[in-house]
């Protein structure tokens, strides 16, 4: 690793080393606040590191990059380590969310975790870890990177699961390790089998290998190599038929975690997804559009289908992030259909998307904790009566209800706005029918949530308490629900400059 390699690589160095100085911390003081504190403000460390990437990348695109990189500036992108990763526009998009992503999930658990008080600073370090990779992994141009990158971020996730240390935890935790060690051997042997195609795994080198690939027995291997891949990644999403975990996992895991997992590993899938089917896999004709669109029908429609029969919250928004992911498949639809013009709209509206649920899902979430902290219970029936006791979260928790319908002026709406119109750009309207029909089945436990908020209770009237940092991690989310509903133009700006920057390597 040269000096300059080490330079791009900064943001995860430096969370690499906050999750170190956490566990030597948690070592030596017995105040977890003081751990909770250097996890919080450590994390400036990696932001501040890609904005200061970021001014690089754009004097590479200027022409006129520092001296200092002027080495490693390569068609408008910066290249490390021997070019398997790269920093652009794209990878920073991610690394800026998952470092927001992380942000929200450690303030919003400071009173969740005081149950398992003697891990603590495990949790915060392991949390860090695995945003390690999530950070990596949008960044990487190689198939073996992006293998090592994707058990980083599930690994620490595996740990993070059994943390309650009881019978439901330990089970969930044991079907994450057993699932996922099955989609990473798919995920390994579909890479073995694009690399015995290409004789490569870079993905410049097989996209040039494959650009004149047409469907018939000379492809046969390659076309079961990139399935066998796109299982991999199907299991990290969540998407039908992948998706057999979630349920179990989300409900046995401690509620920040099973945040963390809805949005992060969902964000860092669908990143490298976009990149390998737009700078790859999409550029020629094997038919991905229709096994796209066939994935999107069935996570959308089994997603919510089950989801109207759960009475736990969690295990109903488990099954809400199948339909999610089912949603955002459109996207890939769009980009890998061969007689569109619109891979930049199609892989925009995904990482808009993106951003805006993982606001939305982090503030259902966090408001459920607030309210399960005091309640004790995970049920929907427990939420009956909140709205009087717990009128601002409850009205953040409606919010975001709202917005994973998709109704205005949340940036649900706005995120299936984007989405439907660049699938109708491309002539898949009875895949925006299919996807309208879903949200408005959506709507049915959705609304049950709300319902139960505002029923009136002959229970207990006194006011759900929560510390200051939860409360935070509520309204920050809870703003950016119907903040970027309102003015989603920067963040579509910034998604559009983002796929770009990955066009540029083509």
């Amino acid at each position: 690793m040269t000096l300059q390699d080490a330079y791009l690589l900064a943001p995860e160095m430096a969370i690499a080393g906050l999750a170190l100085i956490v566990i030597l911390l948690d070592l030596v003081f017995k105040d977890k606040r003081i751990i909770f504190a250097v996890a919080i403000f450590g994390l400036f460390v990696p932001v501040l590191l890609t904005w200061m990437l970021l001014g690089n990348v754009q004097a590479c695109q200027d022409g006129v990059p520092d001296a200092f990189l002027v080495d490693l500036c390569s068609g408008g992108n910066l290249t490390a380590m021997f070019g398997t990763l790269v920093v652009d526009q794209f990878a920073l998009f991610f690394k800026t969310l998952v470092l927001a992503i992380v942000l929200i999930v450690l303030l919003g658990s400071i009173d969740y975790i005081k149950r398992i008080h003697s891990l603590q600073g495990e949790f915060y370090a392991l949390i860090l870890l695995s945003a390690l990779g999530a950070m990596l992994l949008p960044a990487t141009t190689e198939l073996v990177s992006i293998y090592i990158s994707l058990e980083l971020i599930a690994l620490p996730l595996v740990a993070l699961t059994t943390f309650l240390r009881d019978l439901r935890s330990s089970e969930a935790g044991m079907k994450f390790l057993v699932l996922g060690a099955i989609s990473s051997a798919l995920l390994l042997y579909g890479m073995a089998l694009v690399l015995t195609y290409t004789g490569s795994t870079d993905l410049k080198v097989i996209a040039s290998a494959t650009s004149e690939s047409k469907f018939g027995p000379e492809t046969y291997a390659l076309f079961l190599g990139v399935v066998l891949i796109l299982a991999g990644f199907g299991f990290k999403v969540g998407f039908v038929p992948f998706q057999m975990w979630i349920p179990d996992v989300y409900e046995g895991a401690p509620t920040p975690v099973t945040a963390y997992l809805s949005v992060a590993s969902k964000a860092a899938g669908f990143a490298i997804m976009v990149r390998v089917f737009l700078l790859v896999f999409g550029q020629y004709d094997l038919g991905w559009e229709i096994l796209f669109m066939l994935l999107s029908t069935l996570s959308m429609f089994v997603g919510n289908f089950v989801a109207i029969t759960q009475n736990n919250i969690k295990r109903m928004l488990a099954y809400s992030t199948i339909a999610q992911a089912g949603y955002m498949l459109i996207g890939i639809a769009v980009l890998t259909d061969p007689a569109s013009n619109n891979q930049i709209l199609g892989a925009s509206s995904i990482l808009f998307y993106l951003a805006g649920y993982a606001v939305t899902n982090l503030a259902a979430f966090f408001a459920v904790i607030v309210i399960s902290n005091n309640t004790g219970s995970e049920e929907i029936d427990s939420l009956i009566g909140m709205g009087r006791r717990a009128p601002v979260i409850s009205a953040i928790l409606t919010i975001s209800m709202l917005s994973l319908i998709g109704i205005p002026p949340t940036v649900g709406f706005m995120g299936k706005l984007y989405l439907f119109n660049a699938a109708i750009q491309t002539g898949l309207v009875w895949l925006v029918v299919i996807g309208v029909l879903n949200s408005v089945l959506s709507a049915y436990y959705y609304v049950r949530v709300i319902r139960k908020l505002y029923s009136p209770s002959a229970d207990s009237i006194e006011k759900i308490r929560s510390s200051f940092p939860v409360r935070l991690a509520v309204g920050i989310s809870g703003f950016g629900v119907v903040g970027l509903g309102i003015l989603p133009g920067p963040v579509i700006d910034a998604a559009k400059i983002s796929v770009k920057a990955v066009l540029v390597a083509l």
